[in-house]
């Protein structure tokens, strides 16, 4: 990311302190870069402890300041209790929270198995609530005010074929969302969402695009023509968890450059037409991409 494009001042978010799920890669790596430049101590988690503290490393390097990586599972609560009470005692309270950990990949829902569901029912789901649970119940018996911020898509509005138990799973959430907003809003917690279009990143293009197969149309379908740049998604992530945007609570905010008004913004036009070999293909990239992640994971 250009840190050069982010629109906030230097320091706005000097002693503020947040944890990024999934922080250590795409969409989550990019937010924790833009909170440190603007003073804030960020712990990042992650199933790949190495790869947290390889980015943890790295962003310290480029921009000083204090990046804490977790090794952890967002889908086992006792991980998340044990990685919390760590975060509590290096510091103290958390002043924000993103949910960023996500899984998906594309498939026809006739070949999902249950454990294709749970997987990414488990981190999406699951565990965004898990944390939430947690680190609000902290909030609320200590009496401090705190703003949570959750990474979508605009699939919670209309669904989207071949992406099933993620469309269900950000539903969900964005519920949560809307839910929390009014509950926990009179203890000054706020709960927010960003709806992301196509912001590409590695990990998103081996599982909704394996070798270019498929996927959503990246670019050509949407009325601005382009892809999102990540400066853009990290101003508004900024602007959603900084100081001085306090009344702003129970929203989804979409940026995907119109595209869910044009085109819905799913995978239909572009995997509709697959076929049976096709779709064996597609597997088979999608799994030998889970063995590399796996394998990074446990070694």
């Amino acid at each position: 990311m250009d840190v050069s494009k982010l629109m906030f001042r230097p320091g706005l978010m000097d002693g503020q302190r947040i944890l990024v799920t999934g922080g250590g890669t795409g969409l989550g790596r990019e937010m924790t870069e833009a909170f440190l430049k603007l003073g804030a101590t960020v712990h990042i988690c992650g199933r790949r402890a190495a790869k947290a503290q390889e980015t943890a490393d790295a962003l310290i390097e480029a921009h000083g300041g204090t990046v804490v990586a977790h090794g952890c599972d967002i889908r086992d609560a006792d991980a998340i209790d044990a990685m919390i009470d760590a975060i509590w005692e290096d510091g103290g309270a958390l002043t924000g929270v993103v949910n960023n950990a996500a899984g998906n990949f594309i498939s026809r829902t006739e070949d999902l198995s249950i454990n294709g569901f749970n997987a990414i029912a488990d981190i999406v789901f699951r565990g965004t609530f898990y944390v939430t649970h947690n680190v609000g119940k902290r909030l609320i018996a200590e009496g401090r005010k705190a703003s949570f911020l959750s990474i979508l898509t605009t699939w919670v509005w209309n669904g989207s074929a071949f992406v099933v138990p993620s469309a269900m799973s950000k539903s969900a959430i964005n519920t949560m969302t809307q839910s929390l907003a009014v509950e926990w809003g009179r203890y000054g917690l706020r709960f927010n969402a960003i709806a992301p279009g196509a912001f590409p990143t590695k990990g998103m293009s081996a599982r909704l695009a394996p070798g270019g197969r498929g996927g959503n149309d990246m670019s050509g379908g949407n009325p601005m023509g382009r892809v999102g740049e990540m400066h853009e998604l990290a101003n508004l992530a900024t602007f959603l968890m900084a100081p001085g945007a306090e009344y702003v609570n129970g929203q989804t905010i979409a940026i995907d450059g119109a595209g869910y008004q044009a085109n819905g913004g799913t995978f239909w036009g572009a995997l509709s037409h697959l076929g049976d070999e096709e779709w064996e293909q597609v597997r088979a990239m999608i799994k030998g991409t889970n063995e590399k992640d796996k394998a990074e994971r446990t070694a």
